[in-house]
């Protein structure tokens, strides 16, 4: 049974709402438990591991539980095959703004569950004219895509782990739909952009491929043509990152 860990902000619950749903529409057993601050760059997961803050809002199964825990209380709460780490949005295309906050939070993990693969889920641009790149020091997507790239790869290589081609996935997605991959210009759209990602870490996970399931618990409408989109997107961005997906899965 996989056991997957989000220490994350708004991307990770994007990432996670129906991954719990798409496992076991494949016959997999999961838990899926996502840390939950808006915004939280690695700096602020930093600080609040060393706090100890009971500051993150707690999702399970991508559901709100009601509950806020530390870092430290939700990595003992349970056995962790994974545990994913990443870089808020604005501050995702600045390497510099990584470390040591990223270095010393994989130290922490690997110290208090040594067994679980730790992997770092690679944020995605906005889209093109959204305000949001007033934050950082990208004049648009063309700008920021290779700069977030490229800072995955060095920070990746930091702490010897894989990143997960989430931006990959959304550029594919954005190449054929546009500003409609997003809900609000940065966040997922509620449907197929979500989908995608959780199909895109089922195949992480599993090394199966994640067609033809039966998944249809969408929180808006997503049409059997986008489904199979959102999949093919996902699975390009994996074998093209040299991912390994077994077709026959």
């Amino acid at each position: 049974m996989k056991k997957i860990l989000f220490i994350s902000n708004s991307y990770g619950e994007d990432a996670t709402r129906y991954l719990y749903g798409v496992a076991r529409a494949k016959r997999e057993k999961i838990k899926v438990m996502t840390l939950y601050i808006g915004g939280c760059s690695l700096q602020h997961h930093y600080r609040n591991m060393m706090g100890d803050t009971a500051a993150y809002a707690c999702f399970v199964n991508g559901m709100a539980t009601g509950l806020h825990v530390s870092i430290k209380q939700a990595l003992l709460s349970d056995e962790w095959s994974d545990v994913v780490l990443q870089q808020c949005s604005p501050l995702s295309g600045q390497y510099e703004t990584y470390q040591p906050y990223l270095t010393a939070l994989s130290d922490y993990v690997h110290k208090l569950v040594p067994h679980a693969t730790q992997h770092l889920q690679m944020t995605w641009s906005f889209a093109e004219g959204c305000p949001r790149f007033a934050r950082t020091p990208f004049a648009g997507r063309a700008e920021m895509i290779p700069a977030v790239r490229d800072a995955y790869a060095r920070a990746a290589a930091d702490i010897g782990v894989r990143t997960v081609p989430a931006l990959d996935a959304m550029c594919k997605m954005y190449d054929v739909i546009g500003p409609d991959t997003y809900r609000d210009g940065y966040h997922c759209n509620l449907g197929s952009a979500r989908y995608m990602l959780a199909c895109l870490w089922f195949m992480v996970l599993y090394g199966r491929d994640v067609a033809e399931n039966g998944f249809c618990d969408f929180d808006t409408d997503v049409s059997a043509q986008d489904k199979l989109l959102a999949e093919r997107c996902a699975r390009e961005s994996l074998t093209e990152n040299g991912y390994a997906v077994d077709r026959e899965g």
